[in-house]
């Protein structure tokens, strides 16, 4: 995917088309997945050809089943997301199941795109030794991929006493920090083109000296998995590291949580989705909390929103997720959005937002 999220998410204009679907990752389910996506553009086809001119609507058709003829499903997570208009030709696939469904509209929705990033935990992890050095991409307990040259670095220059000198083991230290200095470099621009968090494996002493010659510190996990697993399978590495990254995501959604409950009692919670609209525009909102799963189609009507019911999604001039907006646009803005599991907002009915002031 060539598009970033922020261009994504910036681009308006007529048609924007989302195909939004779950894949497989393994055969023979993921053989099924073509032609769910071949469904799923014939809808995006008819509806199309109801609400836009024929040769438009030809066009468009035409890019979304040209992009769906260059994906190679052997390869799919747990879903799949197209983005077509006039000018943009993308997929991308995400780890992360999500509601199979079309949208056609002003803008892309890109709210699965938000959510795969704020509630899946996708980080590196940096498998540490004094020889070897390796690489791996991971989502929760998932390897995502290990990553090939200039991985596995090796310390071509190390070397080892049993019992080293002061001269000689002075060397070695210095020789060890260089070597995770050049390390360092090579994850750096690693993390340049994906910039997600580090969980160092290794030995406290190696962890240690690592930070200390670290250019982007606020980049690692304040926990590191103490193990030396320079040997062993890549998934074996990420059932271990996603223990400790799990433990770290339910203590930070727990901060979340009790930012919200706090909110509430200052008075500086909204949960009607007109006054958080209102409270949008003004700069007011910080931060969107929704639950997982929640969306809702509506119209805007004298610059009021108006719920409809999942029958008229389809209807012209109907915004497929108000959510998605409100999401979107409050992030325009500076705010951000957290996702809750199901059930932990219903008193809320599901949405609410905490304002600035």
């Amino acid at each position: 995917m060539n598009t970033t999220l922020k261009q994504l998410k910036n681009m308006r204009s007529e048609n924007c088309i989302t195909i939004i679907m779950n894949t497989h990752r393994t055969k023979p389910d993921y053989l099924k997945d073509a032609l769910q996506l071949k469904n799923l553009i014939k809808d995006a086809e008819n509806r199309l050809m109801a609400d836009t001119d024929k040769k438009s609507a030809q066009q468009l058709v035409g890019k979304l089943q040209e992009l769906a003829g260059q994906i190679d499903h052997s390869h799919n997570l747990e879903s799949l997301i197209l983005f077509v208009n006039k000018d943009v030709t993308e997929y991308t696939r995400l780890p992360i199941k999500v509601v199979d469904r079309v949208v056609i509209d002003e803008t892309f929705a890109t709210r699965d795109l938000i959510r795969a990033m704020h509630i899946e935990a996708n980080y590196y992890v940096l498998v540490l030794s004094k020889e070897r050095v390796r690489l791996i991409e991971a989502s929760n307990n998932r390897v995502v991929k290990e990553f090939g040259k200039p991985f596995p670095l090796e310390n071509k220059q190390f070397f080892n006493k049993t019992t080293p000198e002061p001269s000689v083991a002075s060397r070695q230290s210095s020789l060890t920090a260089e070597f995770f200095n050049q390390v360092d470099k090579e994850v750096n621009s690693t993390r340049h083109q994906n910039p997600l968090p580090v969980l160092i494996c290794s030995v406290e002493e190696n962890y240690s000296e690592y930070l200390k010659v670290a250019d982007q510190k606020h980049s690692f996990f304040d926990v590191f998995l103490n193990k030396n697993q320079i040997g062993e399978k890549d998934h074996a590495i990420v059932n271990e590291a996603w223990k400790l990254v799990e433990a770290h995501l339910v203590k930070q959604n727990n901060e979340r949580k009790s930012e919200l409950e706090k909110a509430v009692s200052d008075n500086k919670f909204l949960s009607d989705t007109n006054e958080i609209y209102k409270a949008i525009t003004e700069g007011k909102i910080q931060t969107l909390f929704i639950e997982q799963g929640l969306f809702q189609p509506a119209v805007m009507e004298n610059d009021e929103i108006i719920y409809v019911s999942n029958e008229h999604r389809s209807n012209t001039d109907v915004i497929d997720d108000i959510y998605d907006e409100l999401i979107e646009y409050n992030m325009s803005y500076g705010g951000d959005v957290v996702f809750l599991p199901k059930g932990e907002l219903t008193k809320f009915n599901g949405f609410g937002a905490i304002t600035r002031y």
